[in-house]
């Protein structure tokens, strides 16, 4: 399986990031650009075993992508994480053909979202699953791509905590 680095961009996120880091098992790497947080999310994300960089407003999101050590990146909001099915095609993910398509192929997964005490399934999947030199960006997550290929499994999106 090519190696993934997990990338998430926290900001006082200790009451949500253990959850989503717990969920990481097919990533290699964890990532976390850390927004000058107050609490204790730098000792969850060291607990987890992620690496830390501390934001900088004038970073690209490139920039963070650069300190990857893999070139296979799944981006990451720390009120998400992925279900046993999207694990398992992530471990699986190498089965996939436009591997070799010269970084240009993307991946993008459902996303089921927690509203109240319901869940909704947002109807387009988002892209998420993006190779190293990836450029097109919507804030910290990759925009979405058409040509993405959908994956196996969902994105939960948790209300807060």
């Amino acid at each position: 399986m090519p190696p993934i680095t997990a990338l998430l961009h926290t900001s006082n996120d200790a009451l949500r990031l253990g959850r989503a880091l717990e969920t990481l098992l097919p990533c290699a790497e964890i990532l976390i650009v850390d927004h000058q947080s107050t609490d204790s999310t730098g000792r969850i994300a060291r607990e987890y075993g992620a690496r830390i960089l501390p934001a900088d407003i004038q970073a690209t999101a490139k920039d963070y992508l650069d300190q990857a050590r893999h070139d296979w990146i799944l981006c990451l909001d720390p009120a998400e994480s992925i279900t046993e099915g999207l694990q398992s095609t992530l471990f699986e993910w190498n089965s996939f053909p436009p591997l070799n398509s010269g970084g240009k192929t993307s991946f993008s997964m459902f996303v089921r979202e927690q509203i109240a005490q319901d869940w909704r399934i947002r109807p387009t999947p988002e892209t998420r699953l993006i190779p190293r030199n990836w450029t097109l960006w919507d804030g910290r997550l990759p925009a979405s791509d058409s040509l993405s290929i959908a994956l196996e499994g969902e994105l939960l999106r948790l209300s807060y905590p």
